[in-house]
């Protein structure tokens, strides 16, 4: 299958966190251009802000109107704000909050209407970008909305080379957690983990471990039945699909006993249990992707860093990595459809009799 340049959206996110110094020092690098053609929503004025400010080796970016003007070997930025836009590095501001959103429309806009490839979100404030046109708790359940279907429910995976953390529960207050499980929700992840594991990742066979939502995994109930009553059917219910998970686990000893490395992806309860240990292992170059949707989106697995904003501290490898990620995801999808597109024929084999003919005329639906 021959490999075309792949045109990647980009949104800046807020612009008074880390999001443009990191998209600044990502394609400092010029080979960043040779992979893929950077299409860049945001502020031309911030990035020149945080190009001078911060001293930053200059980028060779031009100013485009729409995505199908963008060239290669170059970044490309459509302006969606105002100039008269504030930049006030480390503040949170309703001006930055809109900055950020009307970004993302146009983002994910032109991902619909097949102007962009992929896409991938420098970190929101999830307060301050909250509006008429935005009442989401982040990216993940917003671009659901704008993607998913009956067929299509969003599900974030934290990754890195070393481990893949997806999360049944997203974000919610942990008192929410225990009733928003059922076994229904487990099973549906779980398939979709499945799914997204052969597709996006090209392992054949997916070996998934299970997370138990109560300390020692219930202790048989004295601690808890949801891992009897909810997670244990789930598992058996998702054996009946197809797909091979295990468990489930208590999260410490699970990970205190690196346990993690001999699966292909984890299944969280929530939010704090799958990512605390997750970004003591892949913080810098931690990469958190939407799976499930007909589109492919991943963003660094750090947020605003408000402390550090405007300071030349931001580290811009995990941005780097949410990149390469974008780009071997799109090319995974690509193959994988190439390959499953024309399945084999089921073959009927007639022992009637001493010489065995091979039928290939039988339709699969007919009696053999």
């Amino acid at each position: 299958m021959e490999e075309r340049m792949i045109k990647a959206g980009i949104t800046c996110g807020d612009t008074n966190g880390i999001g443009c110094e990191v998209i600044l020092k990502t394609f400092a690098d010029a080979h960043i251009t040779e992979l893929c053609t950077p299409v860049i929503y945001g502020s031309t004025k911030a990035f020149a802000h945080y190009r001078k400010l911060l001293e930053l080796p200059p980028v060779n970016m031009s100013t485009i109107s729409r995505a199908e003007d963008a060239g290669g070997n170059r970044v490309n930025v459509i302006n969606c704000t105002d100039e008269d836009l504030p930049i006030a590095p480390a503040k949170s501001t309703p001006q930055a909050g809109l900055a950020a959103f009307k970004a993302l429309e146009e983002a994910v806009k032109d991902l619909k209407e097949g102007r962009i490839d992929v896409l991938l979100t420098a970190p929101i404030n999830k307060h301050n970008i909250q509006s008429e046109n935005f009442r989401f708790p982040g990216h993940t359940e917003y671009l659901e909305e704008q993607f998913g279907d009956s067929r299509h429910k969003a599900l974030m995976i934290l990754m890195n080379e070393r481990i893949r953390v997806a999360l049944v529960t997203g974000h919610i207050p942990l008192s929410q957690v225990a009733s928003s499980l059922t076994t229904e929700n487990i099973t549906a992840k779980l398939v979709i983990f499945n799914q997204s594991l052969k597709k996006d990742f090209r392992i054949i066979r997916p070996r998934i471990a299970v997370l138990a939502l109560n300390p020692h995994a219930g202790e048989d109930g004295l601690l808890g039945t949801e891992e009897q009553e909810i997670i244990a059917p789930a598992i058996a219910e998702a054996e009946k699909q197809g797909v091979m998970s295990f468990g489930p686990y208590s999260a410490d000893g699970f990970f205190g006993s690196h346990t993690f490395d001999k699966f292909d992806g984890i299944l969280a309860m929530y939010h704090d249990q799958g990512l605390i240990p997750f970004k003591t292992l892949a913080m810098e170059d931690g990469v958190n992707y939407t799976a499930g949707l007909p589109i492919v989106r991943t963003s660094p697995a750090h947020g605003t860093a408000y402390d550090i904003a405007g300071q030349n501290k931001a580290s811009e490898d995990s941005f780097r990595q949410a990149l390469y990620t974008a780009i071997d995801i799109f090319r995974n999808r690509a193959s994988y459809k190439e390959a499953t597109a024309h399945p084999l024929r089921k073959q009927y084999v007639n022992k009637g009799n001493d010489n065995v003919k091979l039928d290939l005329t039988k339709d699969e639906g007919s009696n053999a």
